[in-house]
């Protein structure tokens, strides 16, 4: 399993680019697999549908401040030689198919071929509001967005005729560097999801919170997807987003696994959730999250105590990755 790193893009005390230009810089050198960014419109007073990820429905408090994803990754391109420039995720219907494929052909270039397109569809019906997009038959059209995009990217003149894109037939360039064209991975959860994966999709992406249960259940439709099509499963890669929190270290203490002082630390060691503790026990729980199927982790640490301390994030991603190898 490979280590990517979400860039410090949201949160008004993280999204600084001295920031994004050390953690992009030192991952790059570290060798870890790639660097992520996501994509939010709006921060909502009172969503019309809760997030999922938060007992109160609210969303989470540092996307009131955020960077464009592409526009970052752009920058970060500039910084950096080899490492991987990904979205986690982009939500199409958002952005014409047309120009969202020279953005992100545009950064496949300027960067050498290092870009995996991460898309979604979104789930907040704010968002849709916002941007006067239907919130309904949201699957058709994503089928259709992909049909495009891929068109577009590989195709020498482009024509298509649907329900939802018309493009007369017409030179669209450049083409991306990547072969047969860049990468793109698919956010979301639906069996429509997976079977759309499987029929245009490179890989998948996920969140992992406190369950491993549910995304093996997941990895399994996907494979069975991809044998209705007769695809290999193996040629999607699978990818988590997770949130290591480090318990009990600062952004001035010293990263070394501890033991833990009292009786009470150990009852909660005893009891602790998925990727929460000190470095070797988010080791295990890689190790755990790797033998499940997934491929790479997307560790985010924007809500973790070290958030602020780019230093500290890259030398506990080293020892983790020590620990995954």
């Amino acid at each position: 399993m490979q280590l990517g790193l979400r860039l410090p893009q949201t949160g008004i005390n993280q999204a600084k680019k001295e920031n994004i230009i050390h953690l992009a810089e030192e991952a790059d050198i570290a060798g870890f697999h790639s660097l992520w960014v996501l994509e939010r419109l709006i921060w909502p007073i009172n969503p019309q549908n809760p997030y999922p990820g938060s007992k109160d429905g609210k969303f989470p408090h540092d996307w009131q401040y955020i960077f464009d994803p592409i526009e970052t990754l752009t920058f970060v391109a500039s910084k950096t030689r080899r490492i991987k420039l990904g979205t986690s995720v982009v939500d199409m219907f958002f952005h014409n198919p047309i120009i969202l494929s020279k953005r992100f052909t545009t950064l496949d270039i300027l960067s050498d071929g290092r870009v995996i397109a991460g898309l979604g569809i979104g789930w907040a019906r704010d968002e849709y509001q916002a941007s006067g997009i239907p919130f309904k038959n949201r699957g058709d059209r994503a089928d259709e967005y992909l049909q495009v995009l891929k068109k577009i990217w590989t195709n020498a003149i482009v024509e298509f005729g649907g329900q939802y894109y018309d493009i007369p037939p017409s030179k669209i360039g450049p083409k991306p560097l990547q072969i047969p064209h860049i990468p793109i991975y698919l956010g979301g959860y639906s069996e429509r999801t997976f079977a759309r994966i499987a029929n245009h999709a490179n890989g998948w992406i996920c969140t992992i919170h406190n369950s491993l249960r549910q995304i093996k259940l997941n990895i399994d439709m996907i494979e069975k997807e991809c044998l209705k099509v007769n695809r290999d499963p193996d040629d999607i890669e699978i990818a988590a987003i997770v949130y290591p929190n480090i318990e009990g270290l600062s952004s001035d203490d010293n990263i070394k696994p501890t033991e833990p002082r009292s009786k009470w630390q150990r009852q909660q060691t005893k009891a602790r959730h998925l990727l929460n503790g000190n470095v070797e026990q988010l080791g295990n729980d890689l190790r755990q999250i790797k033998e499940i199927g997934i491929d790479l982790a997307i560790l985010n640490y924007n809500r973790s105590p070290i958030s602020n301390n780019i230093d500290r994030i890259i030398d506990v991603t080293k020892q983790l990755d020590k620990l995954v190898r």
